[in-house]
């Protein structure tokens, strides 16, 4: 019996597992990471990850927080992807801070094999981009910082 076309799939756990761990390894040149953000979550939904701006681009020397969230059909399906840092590029929403899967190939065309590394290189990659690399970034900060101030500014005007 030849086994040409068939494939094992990995479950959901084993595959979380597997990207932890290399995610605690530490990735390349060190300049994106990930790993959990509660090591109590037993489903593993939620992720940071952390890229550094890459050089020669408006970038260079930021620091991006984001939130990774896989869902229980990951890795069928793509996890959601959020900025908390500030940044200005073409597939994030500047309200939101998520990466729209429909301005972002990879989570638009997502494939099983795609690890929450792929991610981050590529959104990396991406603020390489002509069309982001030169983009004016907002002052730096975080969402948290963002959605403290528009809820100061909804108490003033209550008031």
């Amino acid at each position: 019996m030849s086994s040409e076309g068939s494939r094992v799939v990995v479950p959901r756990s084993f595959r979380l597992l597997e990207e932890l761990e290399r995610g605690e390894k530490g990735i390349g040149d060190g300049t994106v990471s990930y790993g959990m953000d509660d090591a109590d979550d037993i489903y593993m939904q939620s992720w940071t990850g952390t890229i550094i701006g890459p050089q020669n681009t408006v970038h260079e020397g930021r620091i991006y927080q984001l939130k990774l969230f896989c869902g229980k059909d990951y890795p069928e399906n793509p996890p959601s992807v959020r900025f908390q840092s500030r940044v200005n590029m073409t597939c994030v929403n500047p309200e939101t801070g998520v990466v729209e899967p429909s301005m972002f190939p990879m989570l638009a065309n997502w494939q099983r094999e795609y690890t929450m590394e792929d991610i981050l290189l590529s959104l990396k990659k991406e603020m390489s981009a002509p069309q982001n690399r030169k983009l004016h970034q907002p002052s730096e900060g975080n969402d948290d910082e963002r959605m403290e101030q528009k809820d100061l500014v909804l108490r003033c005007a209550i008031l």
